[in-house]
């Protein structure tokens, strides 16, 4: 169970990475039950680590990561900067737990520890938020987070360790307004906003600093089937010659007409005359399966729920890279160029992914994106929505595409 501080007195072990100032000031006021938030690239795990190491160093530290994360040992290389290690004998502070979310629930019992949730995974009242409530009760906590909350009810699960809210049925009855005569919960309104605010203005301690890199983001028109899409507006399913059996079937039928449009590959082939390492951000196998043919012109390398390889150690190069599996959770200096093949419905996936070029350790000052968009309903739906920084949601379509 760590340390005794007791016993140990107060003198800290020597750092072996220098903060940046906004590091710096981030830790004065971080403290339990805080959410660190900072953009992609900003350092937020070394942070933490320089907070515990100043606050909580007597005791053992867990931290709960992506499974990425986690496998390629990002969090060990980085404590280790800082003297924390895994084994008693390779440590000068507690030692360093590091598992996945998905293995949360081996740690409830866990009792006077500190523990780090990287990437926040706390939505609705599951078997995660259930777990993280129980080891928040018995330990010290922050949280690491991107993008913290796109509604209040993102924000439950850490009011409620807070000691704020009994729990969720609490948090709903005094805060969430649904709206009535629909066949899924829906929130129609939020009251008592300005307490709200005030949570989470004291939850959340920002972390801004001023990027070195400019983010240079071109939205490339690109073109769609109108015969196609009139098909499945039609509720005809074009691939499979039959009719659509529902809203959301028509959705997949929809972005599957833009998405495979072949207009999108030329517009790939044409950047690539310009930027000679590109990585590509996608959604689909059909998707993927098109892209694979650009292994006939370029060293091609892929990451999703197929292949992991690396990166490609040539001089040009094309890094397939599926939005679930690779948003977050790993890093590329080497190229300045990245291309949205197609639309994300995920407002954090799209910012996360941009994030992966933009670290504070990239040689370059200027980062392209490129991201294609055709005139279809779909496509701009979507990038309405994260224009307006939020995820997409098909079930607020549904009236009106139930026509």
């Amino acid at each position: 169970m760590g340390m005794d501080p007791c016993l140990m007195g107060d003198e800290r072990p020597p750092v072996y990475l220098e903060l940046m100032p906004h590091q710096e000031e981030a830790i004065q006021f971080l403290d339990n039950g805080k959410i660190l938030w900072g953009g992609v690239g900003a350092g937020k795990s070394a942070t933490a680590l320089a907070y515990y190491r100043e606050k909580e160093w007597f005791r053992d530290l867990y931290v709960i990561t992506t499974a990425k994360k986690r496998d390629s040992l990002d969090w060990e290389t980085e404590a280790a900067k800082f003297g924390i290690g895994k084994e008693p004998d390779g440590t000068v502070m507690g030692l360093l737990h590091v598992d996945s979310w998905n293995n949360i629930g081996r740690y409830v019992d866990v009792d006077r520890a500190f523990f780090i949730f990287d990437e926040q995974r706390l939505v609705g009242n599951g078997a995660w938020v259930k777990s993280f409530l129980k080891i928040a009760k018995r330990n010290r906590w922050i949280l690491l987070s991107a993008t913290p909350g796109d509604h209040w009810l993102d924000y439950a699960p850490v009011f409620i360790a807070n000691g704020w809210y009994k729990n969720l049925t609490d948090f709903k009855r005094q805060h969430v307004i649904y709206a009535p005569y629909v066949n899924f919960p829906k929130v129609q309104r939020y009251v008592g906003e300005q307490r709200l605010e005030q949570l989470r203005d004291d939850v959340l301690v920002e972390m801004p600093y001023k990027n070195h890199t400019e983010r240079i983001v071109n939205y490339l028109d690109v073109g769609f089937d109108e015969e196609l899409m009139q098909a499945a507006i039609a509720r005809w399913h074009p691939y499979e010659d039959r009719p659509i059996k529902d809203v959301a079937e028509l959705f997949r039928v929809m972005r599957r007409i833009v998405n495979s449009d072949p207009s999108r590959l030329e517009a790939v082939r044409f950047l690539m005359k310009f930027h000679p390492k590109l990585i590509i951000f996608y959604n689909f196998d059909y998707e993927l399966e098109i892209l694979r043919g650009l292994g006939d012109e370029i060293a091609l390398a892929e990451w999703n729920g197929h292949r992991k390889q690396p990166i490609p150690d040539t001089d040009s190069w094309v890094y397939l890279v599926q939005y679930m599996a690779g948003a977050e959770s790993w890093n590329c200096t080497d190229t300045d160029a990245m291309v949205l093949y197609s639309l994300t419905y995920s407002y954090k996936n799209f910012v996360q992914c941009q994030g992966r070029i933009d670290r504070l350790n990239t040689g370059f000052q200027n980062l392209y994106y490129y991201v294609l968009s055709s005139g279809a309903n779909i496509d701009r739906m979507v990038r309405k929505a994260l224009d307006n920084k939020k995820s997409f949601n098909e079930r607020e379509q549904y009236d009106f595409w139930r026509i």
